[in-house]
């Protein structure tokens, strides 16, 4: 873990910086991310991740929450009701 004070985010202890290593797993690469990153970005274990490289060739880590573009994306989908419209619950669960 490289330990420039300059790269300590909001003075929490927490670096920019994280040195990890590669490790095996089955036909695969894999890499453990340290618990004050985990923290950081708030994911758990199933969680979804994304990394980014820049034009640096360096990564970003980023959460993917399909919860918050899910509704992002369903609330552009909006349509006129014809004219005189009116939901009726008991009709639609009597199907």
């Amino acid at each position: 873990m490289i330990s420039d004070p300059q790269n300590d985010i909001l003075g929490l202890g927490i670096l920019q910086e994280l040195d990890m290593q590669v490790s095996k797993w089955g036909n695969s690469l894999g890499v453990r991310l340290p618990k004050a990153l985990v923290e950081e970005l708030n994911i758990e274990a199933g969680d979804e991740i994304e990394l980014i490289r820049n034009e640096n060739k360096q990564f970003e880590i980023r959460k993917i929450d399909r919860r918050k573009a899910f509704l992002e994306a369903i609330s552009k989908f909006q349509f006129d009701l014809p004219e005189g419209y009116k939901f009726d619950r008991d009709e639609a669960n009597s199907r």
